[in-house]
């Protein structure tokens, strides 16, 4: 979804049994936090990583790259890029999808709209190039990257997943060409084939995707294994997402043909996976199919099902039939690549709750990515506030029970260093990294990682440090950063109030004067080295 007028098909759904209840997952082997180590396969409705731990991506999309700027949105504000991806992960968000169009990706293409001042690391960098910094700082972070291929071009979304312009060739020859790109970066995990493939023209003359139609020029379960078995055959490693429909036939019901037989149930645009289980997507490595429906609320496309007298409990039987059945029998994992509400009605807080209970709590709980991180998504607004940098707390508390945390490193570039033979650290203590980003003329930006080696946990953990006389803090993140004289505090966000023995954390700043080193610095009262 972007920025667009939303068309729904005519809804005319059977629901199954009301009785439906909240979605649970098979049993799971032991699982770990974060989003485990090397590349990702699947085992059932299950992600699991290559130990064979249970992994759940809990993400979010951050949109541009398929816009007219060919980047991603509010490099333009006052937050560095650096720092918004901090909060994300901060927040608990250990995924980033990245919507994109093939415009973006074309030798000469330019990207708009960044803030010199505040990302100069950016300057006179492609699109590709952006994106390339972006995969490798969200990698430190523990973060996965899915890959979006949102549009054609940047004019907008398409039912079908080529053009006249954009064949299928060249939507093929650009994954295989990011396929080859990321290939050994185990931080970008797959492709998210097209976005939101949907009906259109009127039935009997549909001219939309369809699902196990058997029209090679339309049936997007086809088109699907082509692009993800072209992609597989360069790098075997990735998961292949694969969206829904909107209408199985690809078309809209014709209301004026007086003939309600033939009338089917239309869900959301990529939303209707209800074929999937007699004709499911076959492709040539096996454990790389993940199924990736969308779902929105009344913000987006007001749905008959949102009147029914038993909402919110009819819902989990709409959900059953769209796509949960897949989940539910094993059949393939589910990651709702999009869902999202302005959640300015009763009706989308209440659909939120309902469908986050609906994914199940924990590591073995549905993936998603939640639409989106962007303030500028017209019918959802963002998880971020117009500013880039505050959080809309009111969707925030009704994601975060869901979320796991990003683990730093997580697994994805390597194993951990090895633990020092020296024996356990004693009890207090911390170790220090200072980076300096960037620096400019009057202002510089850095990051203060403090390692807890102590032995016992600190809740709730404080970081300090002193700066010299005329440097002035101007905003910081993955912490609450203040300044009083000469003396910083980051104290701990609510969200993560306790740093574990060993563990540590980076807190990002920009600030203005000249560029200093900081001194002194102290984890809960202790100096560190």
């Amino acid at each position: 979804m972007h920025l667009r007028t939303w068309l729904a098909g005519a809804v005319s759904l059977v629901a199954a049994a009301a009785t439906a209840t909240v979605l649970t997952a098979p049993p799971a082997s032991a699982a770990t936090g974060g989003t485990g180590t090397g590349y990702l396969h699947t085992s059932g409705s299950k992600i699991v990583d290559s130990t064979g731990a249970t992994v759940r991506l809990t993400g979010i999309n951050w949109f541009g790259m398929e816009t007219d700027n060919k980047t991603f949105h509010g490099l333009w504000s006052s937050n560095p890029w650096k720092g918004q991806l901090d909060t994300m992960a901060s927040l608990g968000y250990n995924t980033l999808r990245v919507p994109f169009s093939d415009d973006a990706l074309k030798a000469g293409a330019t990207a708009s709209g960044v803030n010199d001042f505040v990302n100069p690391d950016l300057v006179g960098l492609s699109p590709l190039q952006i994106l390339d910094k972006v995969v490798a700082y969200a990698g430190t972070k523990g973060m996965r990257i899915i890959l979006d291929r949102h549009r054609p071009t940047s004019a907008g979304q398409t039912a079908l997943w080529y053009t006249t312009a954009v064949p299928e060739s060249t939507w093929i020859s650009d994954w295989k060409m990011l396929a080859q790109h990321y290939a050994g970066n185990s931080t970008v995990i797959g492709a998210d084939l097209h976005n939101e493939p949907h009906a259109e023209g009127t039935n009997p003359a549909a001219t939309g995707a369809c699902w196990g139609c058997g029209d090679t020029a339309r049936d997007w379960r086809l088109a699907a294994e082509r692009a993800g078995n072209a992609i597989l055959a360069v790098q075997p490693n990735w998961l292949i997402f694969v969206e829904g429909v909107s209408c199985p036939s690809g078309g809209l019901s014709n209301v004026w043909d007086n003939d309600t037989s033939n009338d089917e149930d239309c869900g959301w645009w990529g939303g209707n996976l209800s074929k999937a289980g007699d004709f499911p997507v076959r492709l040539d490595v096996a454990n790389r199919l993940v199924y990736s429906p969308h779902e929105y609320a009344t913000s987006v496309y007001h749905q008959a099902w949102f009147d029914d007298p038993a909402y919110p409990a009819n819902m989990p039987a709409i959900w059953d039939h769209y796509w949960g059945y897949l989940y539910k029998q094993n059949i393939a994992p589910i990651m709702m690549g999009e869902f999202g509400t302005t959640l300015a009605s009763n009706v989308d807080k209440v659909w939120l709750q309902e469908l986050m209970k609906y994914t199940g709590t924990g590591v073995n709980g549905m993936s998603f990515t939640y639409w989106s991180w962007n303030p500028n998504s017209g019918d959802t607004g963002g998880i971020a506030n117009d500013d880039w940098t505050t959080v809309n707390q009111a969707k925030q508390a009704i994601l975060q029970p869901y979320l796991i945390a990003p683990v730093a490193g997580g697994g994805t570039t390597g194993p951990s260093p090895s633990t020092s033979s020296s024996g356990p650290a004693p009890t207090g203590g911390c170790k220090v990294t200072y980076t300096q980003d960037n620096a400019w003329q009057g202002g510089f930006q850095g990051q203060v990682k403090v390692q807890n080696t102590g032995g016992a946990a600190i809740n709730p953990w404080q970081v300090t440090w002193t700066w010299p006389s005329g440097v002035t803090l101007v905003n910081g993140w993955n912490a609450t950063v203040t300044q009083s004289g000469t003396t910083v505090t980051a104290a701990a966000p609510s969200h993560a109030t306790t740093l574990a023995a060993g563990a540590s954390v980076t807190v990002g700043f920009t600030a203005n004067g000249t560029a200093s080193t900081p001194a002194t610095v102290k984890l809960a009262g202790v100096a560190c080295s």
